[in-house]
């Protein structure tokens, strides 16, 4: 079953043994290791993700690196384009710091600060939202 050809399968089977043999040293030591035998083992699987993300993310960014290499352009989400993540997080801060910034416009201004401070605010999501679109219909390339 175990393939010789796959390293990830390797290295499941390398975490297996381990596990078998940090079960069988428990048995000798007794319960008194078990907390340094739990530890000493999640540390080796720690390791084992950290590597594999690591991998992951070089070889990302490598296939990255080619792509624009060759002229292209990276692909939708590489970390160029805002998501929609991106488009929330700015409404929810508007609106989070409208109410502060709101009453400080009536405090000081009354009813024309609180528009002018409603217009800034729609105006910065406007202009994000304007940006956006701009920058879908425009290519780097068109301005160099």
């Amino acid at each position: 079953m175990m393939s010789g050809r796959d390293p990830e399968l390797n290295h499941d089977s390398d975490l297996g043994r381990e596990l078998d043999a940090a079960l069988e040293t428990r048995k000798e030591l007794g319960a008194s290791y078990e907390a340094e035998l739990v530890e000493s083992f999640l540390a080796k699987v720690e390791q084992r993700i950290d590597a594999t993300v690591d991998k992951r993310v070089r070889r990302q960014l490598a296939e990255q690196q080619m792509v624009i290499a060759r002229g292209g352009r990276p692909a939708p989400g590489s970390g160029e384009s805002h998501g929609p993540g991106a488009a929330f997080g700015l409404a929810a801060l508007s609106l989070v710091l409208a109410i502060p910034l709101s009453a400080i416009a009536a405090a000081q201004t009354g009813l024309a600060g609180i528009f002018v401070c409603w217009a800034g605010i729609v105006g910065v999501n406007a202009c994000y939202a304007g940006g956006k679109l701009f920058n879908r219909g425009a290519r780097r390339e068109d301005w160099d």
